[in-house]
């Protein structure tokens, strides 16, 4: 790859990514152009902005931009359709944000004329992939530098030497080891490494920023209800909000009552498994909450397939794949199914756990006539069920029949 002229660089802030700003401008001599994305990560987004400019970038070369109602709108509510669990249990906080990252980065890079993109991202992880899939799909001739795959800074030590040797100012807490590493933003946190690297030994309480302790949650249950159209959240407690806003109120009340850890060992894309403590408390609050608008609303054959499809659309996000004919293929067959989850959902949120208590809508296919065990009026014939079961019960008889003929 020849050297490039201008890279546009996903740019936090902190000393990895200021590492890689004067890498960038020392190895090829090129322009740089930041961008740092608010996705609700929950820290203050200018010091970055007093970063770049120390480091030499020039103010009409630092890009700050508020995307959480994007991110929300277009890429977490798009996936809770789906009900989206990647290996069961994680709610792809970190995979879903990769995406618009390298949308903006790919859009800027449009904008400013540049021919390349940066990442902070490792040659062990995940978001490698992620970051660069995403930006080949939407520019095949975009340029990605990965430094992480190309330097010689292999140590914290000889980061730290270079930071030092590049007047790059270096936090107290970064001269040691970092006990783990954090990805936040308005879905979840993300924690891994260094203390939480052995799967046997129980995370430590303090590693855990957005939950109370289960056991330290309030002892009185908290109710709330949840309005949704076509699939999506539109309201809590008859409150209209943006979907940004929708997600950060169940943060803080999911967070309040212990609602969303989750202590996970998975399979990387990359081959190796890893151990993540995850918190996302208004996520796991509002995947309770579709689930069940969606047992009065969906039929059981969309739903039963809608379940079996919802592995290969997780793993597409997992892997990186978001921008993919297939991963769209399937969010146009999800969406189809959403034409009316319409309706509202109460739930208690107690010690840890989100329940659903009651669901109602004007869209409902719950037929109290029809499940009653009191009269039913004739709504239901208990006598067909005889030859339905006799119908299902055909293959079986012959099934049972042949084998006790050839024993």
């Amino acid at each position: 790859m020849s050297a490039p002229k201008k890279v546009v660089l996903a740019y936090s802030g902190g000393l990895d990514t200021s590492i890689i700003l004067k890498w960038l401008q020392t190895e090829y001599g090129c322009e740089v152009v930041t961008f740092t994305a608010d996705l609700g990560q929950g820290e203050e987004l200018e010091p970055a902005r007093a970063k770049a400019e120390l480091l030499g970038i020039a103010p009409e070369n630092i890009y700050i931009e508020d995307v959480r109602e994007e991110f929300v709108r277009d890429f977490v509510f798009p996936m809770f359709r789906a009900n989206a669990l990647y290996e069961g249990l994680y709610l792809l906080g970190t995979s879903i944000a990769r995406p618009l990252i390298s949308k903006r980065l790919v859009e800027i890079a449009r904008e400013v004329g540049a021919d390349a993109v940066a990442h902070g991202a490792t040659g062990k992880g995940n978001d490698q992939v992620r970051f660069e899939l995403s930006a080949y799909a939407l520019n095949p001739e975009i340029k990605v530098i990965a430094p992480w795959r190309l330097w010689d800074l292999t140590s914290r030590t000889k980061l730290i030497e270079f930071a030092e040797a590049n007047q790059i100012p270096i936090a107290k807490d970064k001269r040691g080891e970092a006990p783990f590493s954090v990805d936040a933003n308005l879905l979840h946190t993300s924690s891994e490494g260094k203390a939480l690297e052995n799967p046997a030994e129980a995370a430590p309480e303090y590693v855990y920023q957005r939950t109370v302790s289960p056991e330290d949650a309030p002892d009185t249950p908290e109710f709330i209800e949840i309005t949704f159209e076509k699939g999506d959240a539109v309201a809590i407690n008859g409150e209209a909000m943006s979907p940004a806003t929708i997600l950060t109120k169940l943060n803080e009340l999911g967070g309040r009552h212990g609602i969303g850890r989750l202590d996970f060992v998975e399979n990387r894309f990359v081959g190796m498994k890893s151990r993540g403590i995850y918190e996302t408390p208004g996520g796991t609050v509002l995947l309770e909450a579709h689930r069940g608008i969606e047992q009065i609303t969906l039929d059981s054959g969309a739903g039963h397939l809608k379940d079996s499809i919802m592995p290969r659309y997780a793993e597409l996000i997992y892997n990186g794949f978001w921008f993919s004919p297939e991963r769209e293929m399937l969010q146009a067959l999800i969406d189809k199914s959403q034409e009316h989850v319409t309706g509202t959902v109460r739930l208690k949120l107690y010690k840890g756990l989100a329940t659903t208590v009651g669901r109602w809508s004007d869209h409902s296919l719950y037929s109290e006539a029809h499940v009653t065990f009191e009269e039913d009026a004739g709504a239901y014939d208990q006598k067909d069920a005889a030859g339905f079961i006799r119908l299902n019960a055909l293959r079986l008889k012959l099934l049972a029949t042949r084998n006790a003929r050839v024993k």
